[in-house]
């Protein structure tokens, strides 16, 4: 059994000093493990975290929200943000390094004329639809998935319904963003083209933004149908891969299914771990952002652009994008042969280097809080998901699957009603969404 404490002693500190408690709404402990999820690091290397106690952990779970690919530390990586810090982050002059990766993502992606950088998903979604809105010279915006936290996209909730909640984030309220953007941006669901080309016929459409995949992939020519739309209409056709890229391409995974956009975001993996997300479009949509104001003085520093050169050399000589789909396939497969053999129902979804599933069961909730909990007691940092690295090792993945394979005996126990869930838990069962906390 492993001690803890200090972690969760510090999070009782913040919830009364940071507003939610975390940064970033993902990390909360609450969408873990209430009152008993480490909540904080010390180091982080490889696919094993050190928590403020000592205690090594092996990360089964999100690995930095999916931004550590290669691995938390990885040498090369690391050793080129070392430098540029020895010479000089910033400066009154510009880095060279952010010529260099505009060079490189159009090489990567050669539909792309022009990019800009930003720091963050959010950032770049907003940079992105700043910039389609000047290009087309029409406001209003048809999503399709999860594109941050900005007023924007926030604004869909005020429509009328809860129209977010279908799109990944229920329990966000938009409070605190204008009543007046009301009616600009129209949500519509994945696979669903009818429910596009109503919104596009009865609506001003100038800009479509979507996930190219999310939790599954694309039905009857989707995407293409979707492009073929855009192209007629005179519509900005934008894919956020903040997410979805350099996870089974080198690059987009809109490669896979043939289709290019007009733009594309590009984060989370980008720099592994250092912060760097990217515009890339076509330089007939990408010209109006000269005529529109885009700019912040942090976009300048030179550690994300020098962290993401690295980054992308060490997944082009590894095939990171490979490696971690094939591991995303032996998790996946392990979940079903552990649910099989305890007789337990399970939904998995998602591509395979970002795996997520679900307990068929009323019971689902507190079904996933004891994994996590028990997984925690075995030395795992676990849920009911998993996104892949190139630094989880098959000895990484066999002792997961036993462990696992010991809490799903437990489970199947309370699905049989041997057993009483409730008994079980030590502490409060996880959150199903984002609730206020303060």
């Amino acid at each position: 059994m492993i001690k803890m404490g200090k972690g969760q002693d510090l999070y009782k500190r913040a919830k009364q000093i940071i507003p939610g408690g975390t940064m970033l709404l993902s990390k909360r402990p609450e969408m873990f493990l209430p009152e008993g999820w480490p909540s904080y690091f010390q180091k982080a290397k490889g696919c094993i975290i050190t928590d403020l106690d000592g205690n090594e952990l092996i990360d089964m779970s999100i690995m930095g929200i999916g931004t550590n690919t290669l691995g938390y530390g990885n040498e090369e990586v690391d050793a080129a943000v070392m430098q540029t810090i020895r010479q000089g982050n910033m400066s009154t002059l510009n880095c060279p390094e952010e010529v260099y990766l505009t060079e490189k993502l159009i090489e990567i992606n050669p539909w792309a004329d022009m990019v800009r950088f930003a720091r963050t998903g959010g950032e770049a979604n907003s940079i992105a639809i700043r910039i389609a809105r000047a290009a087309s010279g029409k406001d209003k915006v048809a999503i399709c998935g999860y594109h941050g936290w900005h007023d924007w996209y926030l604004s869909a909730n005020h429509n009328g319904s809860d129209d977010l909640s279908s799109h990944l984030i229920p329990g966000l309220s938009p409070n605190g963003v204008p009543k007046n953007l009301k009616d600009t941006v129209y949500p519509f669901n994945y696979n669903d083209f009818e429910g596009l080309l109503e919104i596009v016929n009865s609506a001003e459409i100038g800009t479509i933004k979507m996930e190219v995949v999310r939790n599954f992939g694309p039905e009857n020519n989707f995407l293409k149908k979707v492009r073929d739309l855009a192209t007629k209409k005179g519509i900005v056709l934008i894919f956020d891969e903040c997410t979805s890229g350099f996870r089974e391409t080198f690059g987009g995974i809109h490669k896979k299914y043939n289709v290019e956009p007009d733009m594309a975001m590009f984060g989370k993996t980008l720099g592994n771990g250092y912060a760097l997300t990217a515009v890339v479009g076509k330089r007939s949509v990408m010209k109006a952002a000269e005529n529109s104001f885009i700019s912040s003085t942090f976009w300048t520093e030179r550690i994300g652009p020098t962290a993401a050169l690295a980054t992308l050399k060490v997944m082009e000589e590894t095939k990171s994008w490979d490696i971690i789909t094939k591991k995303g396939e032996k998790i996946q497969k392990l979940w079903e042969e552990v649910a099989n053999e305890n007789g337990i129902k399970i939904n998995i979804s998602g591509i395979p280097a970002l795996s997520v599933y679900t307990f068929s069961s009323k019971n689902a909730l507190k079904y996933k809080t004891y994994v996590t909990q028990e997984m925690l007691k075995r030395g795992f940092l676990a849920s009911t998901l998993f996104y892949a690295s190139v630094a989880h090792k098959e000895k990484h993945i066999k002792l997961y699957g036993e462990a696992l394979n010991e809490v799903y005996r437990d489970i199947s126990k309370c699905e049989n009603g041997n057993e009483d869930i409730n008994a079980l838990l030590d502490g409060p069962v996880c959150h199903s969404g984002f609730k206020r906390l303060n």
